[in-house]
């Protein structure tokens, strides 16, 4: 299955369209899946749903040109980090209409599957969004890594395979990562 994704992923990349429509059956419960992890941890009532976010990504995919499609764990981290723009994006509209309101929250121990170091666990959507983009400044690697991994539902050999990594190195920049996100969502160095 993989290698059909990654044969159609470079067909599609050469021009033939009719390649980007039969990849979209192959690949739809996986971003289904990835679009499902993102909304989990927004808050109830979210006016986009799963489905909803899927298809507004698959916009934006089936328009991207030039880019260079390596293979299926390589299309759903692009597809991921998308689903998350989008969302991010939707939260500052959300937020500008409602003149500056609460973001919409999401819960950074589910995300990291440990415990937060705020008292009730959560943080908002624009505050871990301006915190993976610092980790990005300092080191684009570990903000790819934890997008994939905690946005993507990737494996840590998915990863090491998209980044040209070994899967010790993938676990290793989790590590860092994890600790720097906790440390700019909290405020706080990490213990």
């Amino acid at each position: 299955m993989s290698e059909n994704i990654t044969r159609l992923l470079v067909q599609w990349r050469q021009g033939d369209q009719a390649a980007l429509d039969a990849l979209l059956p192959l690949v739809y419960d996986d971003l289904r899946r990835i679009a499902s992890r993102h909304m989990a941890s927004e808050r109830a009532g979210h006016t986009l749903q799963p489905t909803a976010l899927v298809h507004e990504a698959w916009l934006q995919i089936a328009d991207a040109a030039g880019v260079e499609w390596q293979d299926r764990a390589h299309f759903l981290a692009i597809a991921s980090r998308l689903m998350r723009q989008i969302l991010v994006h939707h939260a500052r509209s959300h937020n500008a209409d409602k003149r500056g309101s609460g973001a919409p929250r999401v819960e950074l121990s589910e995300a990291f599957d440990t415990p937060a170091s705020s008292p009730n666990g959560d943080c908002d959507l624009l505050a871990l969004d301006l915190a993976l983009e610092k980790l990005a400044a300092e080191d684009e690697r570990k903000s790819r890594v934890i997008e994939m991994k905690y946005f993507g539902g990737l494996n840590n050999e998915e990863i090491a395979g998209v980044l040209g990594i070994s899967a010790i190195t993938v676990r290793r920049d989790m590590q860092v990562a994890h600790a720097f996100l906790l440390w700019q969502m909290s405020g706080s160095a990490p213990s």
